[in-house]
């Protein structure tokens, strides 16, 4: 049984429409906050291209079906049985430098591959992104991630526990919007930052002074760790977290 949806958001970032642009319209910008490695080939008609194999084996192509600079920019994945999901971002500038993101994710889930649980975890992963990318234009503005990482691990349906060990691994006893956190991961040096969003029961986002860490209890409570860092290699970071979702 198919299923109609949209998901709605609007959003201030510390930004230009300009820089915003930048930051969605471009593969090096959306690899800045956006899970997996995207290519765009520019303007309305173009492709936008999502490389998702080493995480979870699919590459997903999408038709580029608005293309206004600074302002406008809409595309869509056709599916079988009439499935379909589309995107579209509109910008507004603001005084200040600041601008206006309206987020619409809308289309048809087909079949049975869907359920709440599943509709619930997008919503959630929409918000969870676009926080993301709020953090990254105010922080780490003109920059490019050189890690991208997106680290699968195991399911475990005890949300308690799962919430303990993100907390542990920040070194708190409770996390919280804002709250100063260390981490306490082994492999990793014990860096502070803050936590920089926050949308329990599903992700919590930390930022350090190199970059972000997203903890994440996803659909069918799986686990997920995401990175992404602008100053140092990540291939130390990746084993230390991989260690740390083995042990989940």
């Amino acid at each position: 049984m198919s299923k109609d949806f949209e998901i709605t958001d609007e959003i201030i970032l510390d930004a230009t429409p300009e820089q915003v642009w930048e930051a969605i319209a471009t593969g090096p910008g959306v690899d800045s906050w956006f899970m997996g490695r995207t290519e765009i080939e520019p303007g309305e008609g173009g492709t936008s291209s999502l490389d998702m194999t080493d995480a979870m084996g699919f590459v997903q192509k999408s038709a580029i079906t608005a293309w206004e600079p600074a302002r406008r920019l809409a595309f869509r994945e056709d599916g079988p049985d009439g499935a379909f999901g589309a995107f579209e971002y509109l910008l507004e500038g603001r005084d200040g430098g600041s601008t206006v993101l309206r987020f619409v994710h809308n289309g048809v889930l087909a079949g049975d591959d869907w359920d709440e649980e599943y509709f619930e975890s997008m919503r959630a992963g929409d918000l969870m992104f676009l926080r993301q990318l709020a953090a990254y234009v105010k922080h780490f503005p003109g920059r490019h991630a050189s890690s991208n990482l997106f680290l699968v691990g195991p399911a475990v349906p005890d949300s308690e526990r799962v919430w303990s060990r993100f907390a542990d691994a920040l070194s708190l006893s409770e996390i919280a919007e804002g709250a100063p956190v260390r981490l306490n991961v082994p492999g990793l040096p014990a860096t502070e930052g803050v936590v920089e969003f926050l949308g329990a029961p599903y992700f919590v986002g930390v930022r350090t002074p190199h970059g972000i860490h997203l903890l994440v209890k996803g659909y069918r409570n799986v686990l997920v760790v995401g990175y992404h860092g602008f100053s140092e290699d990540g291939k130390d970071i990746a084993q230390a977290w991989r260690s740390w979702l083995a042990s989940a």
